[in-house]
């Protein structure tokens, strides 16, 4: 079955929404180093990029409203990276290497800065087409 047609975003309501992405982004940041500091949170959503919030809007922005981007292929592929490092670090803290996890989170975050750019690139080309 054919994906239906985009409907045409403003260039306000492009910006919004990408700012919700960075949001979920921000919270995936966020909680990925409180897991690492000893406080709990539901594992799956920080080790599964399919369960975290930002793995929802990219599926499904990619399926319809930005599937003519090619970026978003990249941004997609960039954040299962971000959750397979995320994977180790947790593995790390739960097997009692806390130092271990500790002494990897500064590579995640240069990962995730990655992330933060390739939206913000997106971001500017869709507000460009708009």
């Amino acid at each position: 079955m054919p994906t239906p047609p985009r409907a045409a975003m403003s260039p306000g309501e492009i910006k919004q929404d990408f700012e919700s992405a960075m949001t979920r982004h921000f919270s995936f940041k966020t909680k990925l180093r409180s897991f690492l500091y000893g406080n709990g949170y539901e594992e799956g959503p920080l080790r599964d990029p399919d369960q975290c919030s930002l793995g929802h809007w990219i599926a499904e922005r990619r399926a319809r409203a930005y599937a003519h981007v090619p970026e978003m292929r990249d941004l997609d592929a960039a954040h299962r990276r971000i959750h397979q490092a995320a994977n180790v670090l947790m593995d790390h803290r739960l097997a009692g290497r806390a130092e271990a996890a500790a002494a990897g989170l500064p590579a995640v975050l240069a990962q995730a800065e990655g992330i933060v750019t390739l939206l913000q690139t997106i971001e500017r080309k869709l507000r460009t087409e708009a």
